[in-house]
């Protein structure tokens, strides 16, 4: 089963560094975090003194469909974003698994319920459908690619659930931007799977900092 991956590929930086980009205000640097500190990062996250935790960074590798890509890639401030390109890699796509179909939310006009949806169209289930049309899909992108067609162009016949890969680099504090919006229950589940493991990385870097930025 295809399925959603985020893995921290690099980082910088600690909860000291923190402290240290706040205290150089008046000339001080620490070598060791001591309790006095971690109250600093409370009050600094408090008070939105956000420039400290800019001096912190994290890298991931990720892996989603483009259905998720393409909401995330809205977060722009703070971040950097390179993604696969399917105007250069022709390569046989893969498309994300839907384990359950969950049904419309009843009191607002975006997310889902949490009931599941046991959707039957012509005696094939919604999973069925699912893979029928990403088979056509793929069949009709490789005969397109075969007869020459550019990738560029080949590409806009594939669906939105054809996975995709980004390397996504960015401060402490816009990723626990990302995270504090798209770890709410109220967030696409499937973009919340992502935003969970990014939030259970980023916390075992910078368990002060990120504790006091995570609402």
């Amino acid at each position: 089963m295809t399925m959603i991956k985020c893995e921290l590929i690099d980082s910088m930086g600690d909860d000291l560094t923190v402290v240290n980009a706040a205290r150089v205000s008046f000339g001080n640097r620490k070598t060791e975090l001591e309790e006095g500190d971690k109250k600093l990062i409370k009050y600094l996250a408090e008070h939105n003194h956000w420039s400290p935790f800019g001096h912190c960074t994290a890298q991931f590798h990720i892996k989603a469909p483009i259905f998720v890509a393409r909401q995330l890639v809205k977060h722009q401030v703070g971040l950097t974003w390179n993604e696969i390109s399917r105007r250069y890699v022709d390569t046989k796509p893969e498309f994300y698994e839907v384990d359950r179909w969950r049904g419309k939310p009843i009191d607002k006009k975006q997310g889902s319920s949490d009931k599941e949806i046991e959707w039957v169209s012509k005696s094939r289930r919604t999973s069925t459908l699912q893979t029928q049309v990403e088979s056509v899909a793929l069949s009709n992108y490789k005969i397109m690619i075969d007869a020459g067609i550019a990738p560029e162009q080949a590409r806009m016949i594939l669906p939105q659930s054809m996975m995709t890969e980004w390397y996504w680099s960015g401060t402490l504090y816009a990723f626990a931007r990302v995270c504090n919006l798209r770890c709410k229950e109220d967030a696409q589940y499937e973009t919340r799977l992502l935003a969970n493991e990014m939030d259970r990385q980023c916390k075992e870097i910078f368990p002060i900092s990120w504790k006091a930025l995570k609402n």
